[in-house]
Parts: C-alpha cells; structure tokens; sequence
C-alpha cells in the first residue's frame, strides 16, 4: 500500500481510543463509527478525494463492456495505439440501447417472479425510412425553404462511439474497427474496497465527519456543538481539498508556456 494513504481502519480505531467518557460520541458503537467512516470515505470521494482508476475491459460479442464493480462515473473510454497513448472514444448518447419483452409462444413472462416483465436486447431499426442521419447531424436549423449547417456545432474525431448503458450495467461500443478491448478511466467507490483506505490529506476530515454525523441527530447534544462540528468537518473537508488539488509551481510554468507557440514561416 502507498505510504501516503492508511487504512480506514486505522482512522476508526485512532478515532475510538481517542474518545473520552464524557465525550457526546462516547456511546457510539464500534460499528456504527465504521459505517460512518465508510460515508465519509464515499462523500469525499465523489468529489475531493476522485480514485481514478484505469481498467483494461474485454468487448463481448454484442459489442458490450462490462462496467467495473466498483464504478460510479467514467472520465475516459477509449483504446490503447500502439504507441502506449489512449485514443478515446466519444459518447454519443442517441446510440439505441432499447430492449424488447421476452416471449414464449408469443405470450411475455417473468421467469424469477420479480413483478417483472423479461426482457431481451433489440438495436434493430423501428423502420423509419424518412429519417436521415445526415439531416440529423449536419442539419441544424430550416429558415426560409433552405437548410444549414451552425458554424462550429458539433466537430470532434474520435476512434469511436459509447454510450454508458447503467440499467443493463454496461458500456455499448459503436466502432469503425475492430476493437476487442477498451480502457476504461472512471472515479472508483474506495468504501466498497476490502480494505478501504483514505489519503493522509482526509484523515482529518474523515475523523470530523464521524464525530458530525455521531452528534448531528442527538437530542442532547447542544445546538452550539452541532454546529461547530459541521462547521469543523467542512473547513477540514475544504482544506483536504485544496491539498489534493494544489496548483506546483511546474504545472503553472507548463501552462503558460503552452499559450506561447511560433507559427510556421511562410
């Protein structure tokens, strides 16, 4: 494990020996501060504290990825050039992802008793044959009996298409070339690891999240102390934030040096 984060287990355990008897989180049970420790590790993660993770994926059969286990956004879909670089693909959120009901002898069913109709893949077209792609896509406005395209709408070359597809919990790939595996770069959920673990930069935020929320729907906990702790939990979230995102010297040299490029001579 890198040395710049510890175990979630750890930050529960430093939080209960820490703990005095007259302290408003006292009667907290060692489950209960592990359940919040985790919602903390989830909140923080869907936005200060982003594990981006990079997967390679197979692509099945029905040109379908798999999403990963732990997912919960994707940053990056696209495949690997020979060249080591991703060339991503875009999404394109018109791809069909429909389905049909199942039948049998022409009946529908529900073959596990859910309440639930089954249901099977069906990308085939409805039959509309007045509809044109181009007139879809490059086709923006109709003034006048005339018809044309907006300067600069659209644009963009990509490998291929996707389109995240969460109700059947898969990637659908749309490609000109024969791609067997995509990479995959999405923002993990670290609570659902085995052994979760936080950045050093939260285990401050992380331990005021657990007192916060402890206290934040006891009756007998002062108004004053609720307050404070959420107004604790936050400035350490904000800081954890800022540590994360710092802005180094290098990256400000590279950024502006990339505003700075000679034309080619005529």
């Amino acid at each position: 494990m890198s040395r710049n984060y510890i175990p979630i287990t750890q930050v529960v355990n430093d939080f209960i020996v820490t703990l005095d008897t007259d302290d408003f989180a006292s009667s907290a049970s060692d489950t209960a501060i592990r359940t919040l420790a985790l919602r903390g590790v989830r909140e923080l993660g869907f936005d200060s504290l982003r594990s981006i993770r990079s997967l390679k994926l197979p692509v099945s059969s029905n040109n379908t990825v798999t999403l990963p286990d732990d997912y919960v956004d994707w940053s990056k879909v696209g495949s690997v050039g020979t060249d080591g670089l991703v060339y991503v693909l875009g999404e394109n959120k018109n791809l069909n992802i429909s389905q049909k009901y199942s039948t049998i002898g022409g009946n529908n069913y529900d073959s596990n008793g859910d309440g639930l109709l089954e249901r099977e893949d069906d990308k085939t077209s409805t039959g509309d044959n007045a509809l044109s792609t181009e007139d879809i896509v490059f086709r923006n406005y109709y003034n006048n009996m005339e018809v044309g395209a907006l300067y600069g709408y659209g644009g963009g070359h990509f490998h291929g298409e996707f389109r995240v597809n969460l109700d059947q919990n898969r990637i659908e790939i749309k490609s000109n070339s024969s791609i067997s595996e995509v990479v995959v770069e999405y923002i993990a959920d670290e609570a659902r690891s085995s052994n979760p673990r936080v950045h050093v930069y939260a285990e401050e935020a992380i331990r005021c999240f657990i007192y916060y929320k402890i206290i934040e729907r006891k009756s007998s906990v002062p108004a004053n102390e609720k307050a404070r702790a959420r107004a604790e939990y936050y400035n350490e979230r904000r800081k954890a934030n800022a540590r994360m995102k710092s802005f180094t010297k290098e990256e400000a040299l590279k950024t502006i040096r990339k505003n700075y490029k000679q034309a080619p001579k005529g």
